[in-house]
């Protein structure tokens, strides 16, 4: 098995611990344990038991999570480390080679990988800026066919921050019925819209859908390494026997602390938090883009702590993010590790001033490469 380097996690592990500024980032700035526990909650944490927990979770974290899902059993959810775990064990477990995947671009990398590296044949199908960063229909058509195992999308998108259309939802499932194909919905910016209004679950929508979440986009939680896969009963049994083969279970603090979070209440609170950095942040991300005269151009991000943006600069993106880097120690994610070049994907999660002191180094750069 011969696997490709994931070029945007690459440069982030090298970098983002070590640059001034990290803007890299795709979620809102971290909570600590002191702002999400109550006092009586931190000293209830000491008193957790170091021990292995439940493998596929423990019932309260799994009836939790099914909560956020219609008519969904706490029995087809499996806990992973991460939705990172939860994206390897779906391709591990479903993909043979030979099977074609239609997959959504621009988009987070790691299944584009993952279902090369396991022999599938993947085959793009693009959100098109000019139609507001959704699928071209046509072209759906197109790449779906009877060979078609999965369909993979992430809703809300990264690195856009789009939202797809009730027509283009209907659309997918549409096709994916015509020849059985699964629908593997990456939902981890579910929660960060920034009008409030939750993006719909593809769950439910079809009998064949597998979906991805986690604590670390939406919630600000990246560090407790917490996500889950849900799906139909038979997929979940079956994903699980692989998953004794990784990482086995969360640590027991994970498992305690995202039950916590996911508490009806405490998770609308968290959520709040988290819609009211994006809409302080956004205009100030805007105004400095607009300052540009044109040189940037953008569609607004609907969710998410990210904006993409086209630039007009005779220079491939990697090679900008790299001179950023080294003249001004900040961290960008350069368009072409989505396959998209001439493309920034800038996060705004981080405190305003942080966000806006790194912002003006990078203003530094820019102003020296224009015309």
């Amino acid at each position: 098995m011969k696997i490709e380097i994931f070029k945007m996690e690459r440069m982030q592990s090298l970098w983002e611990n070590l640059v001034d500024y990290n803007l890299s980032e795709s979620g809102v700035h971290p909570l600590t344990l002191r702002e999400l526990l109550s006092p009586e909650e931190l000293e209830e944490l000491t008193r957790v038991e170091l021990g292995y927990t439940q493998t596929n979770g423990t019932p309260a974290l799994r009836e939790n999570i099914a909560r956020l899902y219609p008519n969904m059993d706490p029995e087809q959810i499996m806990v992973t480390a991460g939705s990172s775990e939860a994206n390897f064990l779906l391709m591990w477990s479903l993909l043979e080679p030979g099977d074609e995947v239609v997959f959504e671009l621009p988009n987070y990398m790691q299944m584009w990988g993952l279902a090369r590296a396991f022999g599938a044949r993947v085959k793009p199908f693009w959100l098109r800026p000019e139609l507001g960063w959704q699928p071209d229909p046509d072209e759906l058509r197109k790449q779906v066919n009877g060979n078609t195992r999965m369909i993979i999308l992430t809703n809300p998108n990264n690195p856009t921050g789009s939202i797809l259309t009730e027509e283009a939802r209907n659309e997918i499932i549409k096709q994916a019925e015509k020849v059985g194909a699964w629908i593997l919905a990456d939902e981890v910016y579910r929660g960060a819209e920034l009008n409030g209004q939750e993006t719909p679950s593809f769950w439910g929508s079809y009998d064949r859908v597998l979906v991805v979440s986690g604590l670390s986009k939406a919630y600000g939680l990246p560090g407790l390494r917490l996500g889950w896969l849900a799906g139909p009963l038979e997929v979940v049994k079956k994903i699980w026997t692989y998953h004794d083969y990784t990482t086995i279970s969360v640590s027991a603090l994970t498992d305690h602390l995202a039950t916590r979070v996911l508490e009806p209440e405490r998770r609308q609170k968290i959520l709040k938090r988290t819609r009211e950095i994006l809409n302080h942040n956004l205009p100030l991300l805007e105004n400095w883009l607009k300052s540009f005269d044109g040189l940037f151009s953008y569609l607004p991000p609907r969710a998410g702590a990210i904006l993409f943006t086209r630039y007009n600069l005779p220079v491939n993106s990697t090679e900008l993010v790299e001179k950023i880097l080294k003249e001004k120690s900040v961290l960008l994610v350069p368009g072409d590790h989505f396959e998209l070049d001439q493309h920034l994907r800038l996060g705004y999660g981080s405190p305003p001033e942080y966000l806006q002191a790194a912002l003006e180094r990078v203003a530094e750069v820019i102003s020296a490469m224009r015309p």
